[in-house]
This record gives structure tokens, sequence and C-alpha cells, in this order.
């Protein structure tokens, strides 16, 4: 099952390619109000993006849900890396549902921080589930590798 937060598309384009090799379902994670390019701004202080990633509480709203996560034992789980770790988008995703027992395969876009620190952050956090090592900015190769090891 492969999850992704995409924020300008370039981590969805990952996601997909991970769905194709695994042969499984995809999700996108939309945020309720999505992100204009002005939001995104990192360089701005008061952008949307930046306000959230200084409030470690924030939990952005979530469009939709996934219907029955319970049938899924592996989750390949997607976001572009913001401010060295995940976008708090994603806290709000993984409360929404009980990951006990599940293996979470993460993996992240960025342009220059690796997703080290995002998945300390992610498994102290959410320690109920199984997480394996992360893949940042994956090629198709590494992704076919990381697919077939599962």
């Amino acid at each position: 099952f492969s999850i992704n937060f995409s924020a300008s598309g370039v981590t969805k384009n990952v996601a997909e390619q991970i769905a194709a090799e695994a042969k499984g379902d995809i999700f996108e994670i939309k945020p309720e109000v999505a992100y204009t390019e002005e939001d995104l701004d990192w360089t701005n202080k008061q952008s949307r993006s930046s306000v959230e990633m200084n409030d470690k509480s924030s939990r952005p709203a979530i469009a939709d849900k996934v219907e029955d996560m319970s049938q899924y034992d592996a989750i390949y789980l997607g976001f572009p890396i913001w401010w060295y770790t995940a976008p708090t988008i994603i806290n709000t995703f993984m409360e929404q549902y009980d990951f006990t027992g599940k293996v979470i395969i993460p993996f992240a876009t960025s342009g220059g921080s690796t997703i080290e620190r995002a998945v300390k952050d992610l498994q102290q956090a959410y320690p109920q589930a199984t997480w394996e090592q992360g893949m940042t900015n994956p090629s198709l190769d590494e992704i076919k590798q990381k697919v077939a090891e599962r």
C-alpha cells in the first residue's frame, strides 16, 4: 500500500512507481485546504508551511480517509522533507489509524536533506509501528529492490 503526501507532485510520482512495482493500492494524503505556492515559501517565516513546521502540535486537516487500513500489513509512506523532517500533516495521518504491528517503509523526496531525521522523529512519535530504513529520492532500481525484499 503506497501512501503519500505531495505538495508539488514530486513525491506523488515516486508513490505511483512504488504502487506499480508492488502491484498495490495507492492513497494520496490531501489537505482539506490545498497548499498554494505562497504557502510553501520556506523563505517566508509567515508562510503556512513555515508556521505549521514551527508548531510541532500543528495537525493540518486531511480531506479523505483510507477506507480500511486493517487490510494492509506493509505501508510505503511518502512525503517531502520539510525543515529536515516530515511535514506535520503526516502526524495528522498517523494519528487517525492504529498502526500496531504494521510495517512502515518511509520514503521522501528532498532537494538536499536525507530522510534519517524524519524516520527517527516518526519512530519516536509512533513506536507501535515497525519502521524500516527509509529511502530518500529513490531511483526506480532502489524501488524495485525494496519491493522485492517484501
